[in-house]
């Protein structure tokens, strides 16, 4: 299933990636630090969301409280949620 979380105090305005159960796949920004975002999205291929908040959650960019790859884990775990609630 793909996902859309627009992400907050960060350059990017979109993150879109699929997640099937707990496993994310083809992660995509719009907006931001083309070529680092692109991979990170590559790096995180295939991980699953607890892996992607072990190692992204919390990450910051300069002065900012968060940062694109912060953004990710925030979405990855919003979408997990979403699709596995009661």
């Amino acid at each position: 299933m793909e996902y859309t979380y627009r992400p907050r105090q960060v350059c990017s305005v979109q993150i879109r990636f699929d997640i099937e159960d707990d496993v994310i796949s083809n992660v995509r920004f719009t907006g931001g630090c083309d070529g680092n975002l692109k991979a990170v999205g590559k790096l995180v291929d295939g991980m699953t969301v607890d892996e992607i908040e072990a190692k992204l959650l919390g990450n910051t960019c300069g002065p900012r409280p968060t940062s694109c790859a912060d953004q990710l884990a925030r979405a990855v775990r919003q979408a997990y949620n979403e699709t596995h609630s009661a």
